[in-house]
């Protein structure tokens, strides 16, 4: 931090209200700065999208069917011979 001489109580509050101002642009900064990690965090309205399409193919008899069969299609994935 630099020494600085002052010659009046005006040039002390003008250095005053010039640090008030850029404490507020840092911290609006920071503030915007949390926002968009937030975001980049936050599942998107894309992953959104898809948990609702699961959930709407899913859902029914059809859905149960899927839910039924994809474990034994895993399971016979996973178990296959090789060169099948």
């Amino acid at each position: 931090m630099e020494n600085k001489k002052y010659s009046s109580y005006a040039e002390i509050e003008q250095e005053l209200e010039i640090l008030k101002v850029e404490k507020e642009l840092y911290y609006q900064k920071m503030l915007l700065s949390v926002e968009k990690t937030k975001e980049s965090i936050l599942p998107s309205k894309s992953v959104s999208f898809i948990g609702n399409l699961y959930q709407k193919v899913f859902s029914g008899t059809y859905g149960t069917l899927l839910k039924i069969a994809i474990p034994y299609i895993i399971n016979w994935y996973i178990n296959r011979k090789r060169g099948d």
